[in-house]
């Protein structure tokens, strides 16, 4: 695969950067990419631009608008198998997964938004007041202005365009901050976004890490109106912290710890495939993941034995192999995180069902950050494992008796993403 170079997008050009920083395969440690990191000035450029494309895109009907968003999307259908080998690039997940999600949902999101802007509705209505008049109530809807977007890593260009495709829908005119460890097709569609005619400014890219560097200059910034960030907790309380210089609006998607509910009454095979899914898709890496399992005690053992099956059958291999059932983690740095906890899994005396360390692979993937899809029981709820977020391949099963306990098992969390529940009663 050839090394590409990837620049800053700013007011419709592409820009070198400062320096550049390499950016590895995930799946096998090869050098994809050399990635241009923006300077301050070049984030206030395209802050600069946003601001300048603003008044006209805000200013065209609707309807102009979303042609636009349509164009963008076929422009990513287009251009699909650039986009997929992109994020593979990047990222290293199987083209299974990526060629079903990721790209078609990433352009989808551009058509979505369009769609539901038409529809937005707005109030009008009179109201007798205290006085004996009358008053006219109206509502009247308007760009917020500049947005700065920083993504995740987990899945690029979907979570990018789920923020980007709204923001211009609006009005508003973006900044996007893709993650350093995925750059490449938030940079590719700036190309998208010059061929179907969007005009310059409306969409920007500077890339770089977060302190003192692209993620900080874009956040604490000034000319920025608002904020949308998914991803880490502490990442999101250091932005809060500089979206409260000039009381600027954010809209955060951070950490979870979800749990799953499985009752004894539930479609077994379904509830054994829909856990599997949720805790090992995506090596584990989505914040919707299920990391922490709980099973009414008729079946608990039944269920403990199957998963481990489903863990066992998932297999890793080459991201262009259909039959590769999962990918790396996308980091070294983020597989010596996920070892940590399966390490304080195994010291707190957990049993580990399966799993529990790094898959032998072969020569050529050896260099990967390749990681054990992993089950454990046997943990109390103190446990670091069941406690805290690992955004890994994993999760703890622990069984329960009665609803309640299972509601107060599921809701005993700091986090507040999203439960399941298996069951054949609504």
């Amino acid at each position: 695969m050839s090394v590409k170079t990837l620049r800053n997008f700013i007011g419709g050009r592409f820009e070198d950067g400062i320096r550049t920083f390499d950016k590895l395969n995930p799946a096998n440690g090869e050098l994809v990419a050399r990635v241009h990191e923006a300077s301050r000035d070049q984030v206030n450029a395209a802050v600069a631009a946003a601001r300048q494309a603003l008044p006209a895109w805000a200013a065209l009907p609707v309807n102009q608008r979303t042609d636009y968003l349509v164009a963008l999307a076929d422009g990513i259908e287009r251009r699909f198998d650039d986009f997929l080998a992109a994020e593979i690039g990047d990222t290293g997940k199987p083209v299974g997964w990526a060629n079903q999600i990721d790209i078609p949902r990433g352009a989808a999101n551009f058509k979505i938004f369009a769609d539901v802007i038409k529809n937005v509705p707005t109030e009008a209505f009179e109201m007798a007041t205290p006085d004996g008049a009358a008053a006219l109530n109206y509502a009247v809807r308007k760009p917020r202005g500049v947005i700065a977007v920083v993504c995740p890593w987990n899945l690029p260009l979907l979570l990018m365009t789920w923020k980007v495709g709204p923001a211009l829908a609006c009005g508003n005119t973006v900044v996007v901050k893709p993650s350093e460890e995925t750059p490449a097709t938030a940079t590719l569609l700036g190309e998208v976004m010059n061929a179907v005619g969007v005009p310059k400014g409306v969409y920007n890219v500077v890339h770089g890490l977060g302190p003192d560097s692209a993620g900080e200059f874009l956040t604490t910034h000034r000319g920025v109106d608002a904020i949308t960030f998914t991803g880490e907790t502490r990442t999101g309380e250091a932005i809060m912290a500089a979206a409260s210089k000039g009381v600027r609006p954010v809209s955060f998607e951070l950490g979870g710890k979800n749990a799953g509910i499985v009752f004894a009454d539930a479609d077994f095979d379904a509830a054994v495939d829909g856990i599997a899914r949720a805790a090992f898709v995506n090596c584990g890496q989505v914040c919707l993941g299920t990391e922490r399992v709980y099973v009414e005690r008729p079946i608990f053992d039944r269920f403990v034995a199957a998963l481990k099956q489903k863990a066992e059958a998932t297999k890793p291999g080459l991201p262009d192999d259909r039959a590769t059932g999962i990918g790396p983690l996308i980091s070294k740095e983020h597989q010596q995180k996920v070892l940590s906890y399966y390490a304080k899994a195994k010291a707190d005396g957990a049993t580990i069902v399966t799993g529990g360390g790094v898959p032998k692979m072969p020569a050529a993937l050896q260099e990967g950050s390749w990681i054990e899809p992993t089950i454990w029981t046997g943990l109390p709820e103190t446990a670091a494992v069941v406690r805290e977020e690992i955004f890994g391949p994993c999760c703890h099963i622990a069984p329960f008796d009665s609803e309640d306990e299972a509601v107060a098992l599921a809701n005993d969390t700091p986090y507040g993403l999203c439960t399941t529940v298996w069951t054949g009663n609504l």
